[in-house]
C-alpha cells in the first residue's frame, strides 16, 4: 500500500461533525472536553479565529484570546472528538484569510468590526 493510500484510509475512518460556518475574524466559543486522569470536564475557549488551514479531516483552525493581558492562541483540529460544540458569537468583517496582524495590536486597535448582515 502506498503512503497516499494509507493516509486516505485513515481519513475515511474519521467521522466529521457538522460545524457552523465561520471564518477568520469571527468570534467563537469552542466547548472542549478535557480529560484529567479519570475525570472529564468541559472548558469553553472564546476568542477570535485567526485562520483556517487545510481541508477535510485534516483541517484546523486557530483561536486567539487575551487572558490576563497575555495573548493565548489555541489550534483546534476540526475532526477532534473532544470538541463538543462551536458557537459563533459574532461575525467579523476582515479582508484577509489569515489575520496574524492582530497579534501586534492591543486594546481598542485590536477590535474587529462586525460584519453587516
Amino acid at each position: 500500500m502506498s503512503k497516499n493510500a494509507l493516509i486516505q484510509f485513515v481519513e475515511d475512518q474519521v467521522t466529521m461533525k457538522e460545524l457552523p460556518v465561520f471564518s477568520a475574524g469571527d468570534t467563537i466559543t469552542v466547548t472542549y472536553k478535557i480529560i484529567e486522569g479519570n475525570k472529564e470536564r468541559l472548558q469553553k475557549f472564546q476568542g477570535v479565529v485567526l485562520q483556517r488551514v487545510g481541508q477535510g479531516p485534516t483541517e484546523t483552525f486557530t483561536v486567539r484570546k487575551i487572558s490576563n493581558n497575555i495573548g493565548v492562541e489555541r489550534i483546534f483540529p476540526v475532526a477532534s472528538p473532544f470538541i463538543q460544540e462551536i458557537e459563533v458569537n459574532k461575525k467579523g468583517a476582515v479582508r484577509r484569510a489569515r489575520i496574524f496582524y492582530l497579534r501586534a495590536l492591543r486594546g481598542k486597535k485590536a477590535r474587529i468590526k462586525e460584519a453587516r448582515r
